[in-house]
């Protein structure tokens, strides 16, 4: 079960990730009215930081947990 509560953490997460890095190839920063319908609109900041916010969270967190992994399994192992 365990397994499969990270496998789905890793499927969700990288849809953030993959959505925060494809948001400013979407939207038309020079048409406000190419954004301002959407989520955070009708400011372009609001937009980038509902679109991109996420993405920029999830990235951090597995940076952060893979770092976390890496010191315990350096740990684990015995000197000599």
């Amino acid at each position: 079960m365990k397994r499969v509560l990270w496998l789905l953490a890793f499927v969700i997460g990288g849809f953030f990730i993959v959505r925060a890095l494809i948001e400013p190839f979407v939207i038309d920063f020079g048409d406000p009215s190419s954004y301002e319908n959407d989520w955070g609109g009708p400011s372009l900041i609001g937009v980038l930081l509902v679109h991109m916010g996420p993405g920029i969270l999830v990235a951090v967190l597995f940076f952060y947990a893979l770092r976390r992994s890496e010191r315990r399994r350096g740990q684990d192992t015995p000197e000599g």
